[in-house]
Formats: C-alpha cells, sequence, structure tokens
C-alpha cells in the first residue's frame, strides 16, 4: 500500500488572493468609511446642479485716461455671470481711443470709445481732451464742429490763442471719473483734434492755464 501524498504547496495565485483578502479584512472598516466619503460627495455634486455659467469679457487691468490710446497690456481678462454683462460692452477695444476716462475693473462699453468716424477724417491729428470751465459754452458744441482754443494765464499774463479752427471729435457724458488724477473739477470735457508739434503744448496748458473756447462752426 503506498503512502498518502503530501497536499500541492499553493499556487502564486492563490497566495495573493489570500493576501489580498487579509488586507481587505485588516482595513475593512478604512474602506467602508472612504465609500461612504465617496458617496457623500457624489450626492453633493448631484444637488448642487453644474457650476454657474460665466462669459469672458477685456475690463480696464488699471485707471486710464480720456484720449488715451488702448494697448493689449492696457486690459486683462475677467469672467462674470451673463447678467452682469454691460450694454454696449466692446469684444475687442485694442487701438480704439477712450473718449472718457475709465476705472480700473471697467467694462469697455461703446460709449467710452471715440469711434472711428470723426477721427478717420483728420488722420493727420491727435485726438485730446481737454476741460473747459465754462460747461455752458461746451453745452452748444456738438461733434464735427470747429473751435478757436484759447488760453489765459490765470496769473494775469495775458491770453493767446492755442489752435485756430480745430475740430471737435467728441463730447464726453459728464461722469465723476472726468476728474480722475488729481485734474480741476467742473467744466466739461472735449476732445479735439490736435497736430502732432501742438499736442504737448495743449496738454500742458489744459493744466497750467484757463481754457476757453470760440464757436466757428
Amino acid at each position: 500500500m503506498s503512502a498518502p501524498q503530501a497536499p500541492a504547496p499553493p499556487s502564486r495565485l492563490a497566495r495573493a488572493r489570500r493576501g489580498v483578502r487579509r488586507v481587505v479584512l485588516r482595513r475593512r472598516r478604512l474602506l467602508a468609511a472612504l465609500l461612504v466619503a465617496v458617496a457623500v460627495a457624489a450626492g453633493v455634486r448631484a444637488v448642487a446642479g453644474p457650476p454657474p455659467e460665466t462669459r469672458a469679457l477685456l475690463v480696464a487691468a488699471r485707471d486710464l485716461p480720456a484720449g488715451h490710446l488702448l494697448a493689449a497690456d492696457d486690459l486683462e481678462e475677467r469672467r462674470v455671470a451673463p447678467d452682469a454683462v454691460a450694454a454696449g460692452v466692446v469684444a475687442d477695444p485694442v487701438g480704439q481711443l477712450l473718449s472718457t476716462p475709465v476705472r480700473r475693473g471697467e467694462q469697455v462699453t461703446d460709449v467710452r470709445l471715440l469711434r472711428g468716424g470723426l477721427l478717420a477724417s483728420y488722420p493727420e491729428l491727435s485726438a485730446v481732451p481737454v476741460r473747459i470751465p465754462d460747461a455752458g459754452a461746451v453745452a452748444l458744441l456738438t461733434a464735427g464742429d470747429r473751435i478757436d482754443l484759447i488760453a489765459t494765464d490765470p496769473q494775469g499774463g495775458g491770453s493767446e490763442v492755442l489752435l485756430e479752427d480745430a475740430p471737435v471729435l467728441a463730447l464726453p457724458p459728464e461722469t465723476a471719473g472726468d476728474s480722475m488724477g488729481g485734474g480741476p473739477t467742473g467744466g466739461r470735457l472735449v476732445v479735439i483734434g490736435v497736430t502732432p508739434e501742438l499736442r504737448d503744448e495743449v496738454a500742458d496748458a489744459a493744466v497750467l492755464e484757463f481754457l476757453s473756447i470760440s464757436l466757428n462752426r
């Protein structure tokens, strides 16, 4: 009678299965907690629904003055809710002139820009914003009018005509932002066409002297 054979050793697969089973049994509480956490997170996400819809648009990256030619680094992208998009917002205002000051973070709308019509008619001129203290006189103007710009020394040094027959390019609406940058308050802002060689002189006079206008039409 032959001797009984010894049982065959367990295969590698069987040993691996036993090892996995032991690990699962030892850590079954941790695994159960993880499964519960995943289920809760999935439930919360299902209840919360999808994230709110937003729209990307360009806003001013910093405070910008009237008459500024917009460049790419003047703007930054921001996402807002669709109902927060301003009426008349311009998708890509790069290369256009501001007819009024714009605050940092403000959306650039069509009413803030000097549209190409009038400016394109004077390719040799630059658009320069000047504040005229006599708001009543500015109220008589319309875009396209011609004016003489007169500078008077506030210290009594006399007056001189800075510009003759300069075209009025835009009449920005009066806003609190028009005084941005520490300039004088009151009066009205007028954007006029100025030759490049007189641009700096007119800009300096707008700060240092009292400006008035004579309407030529």
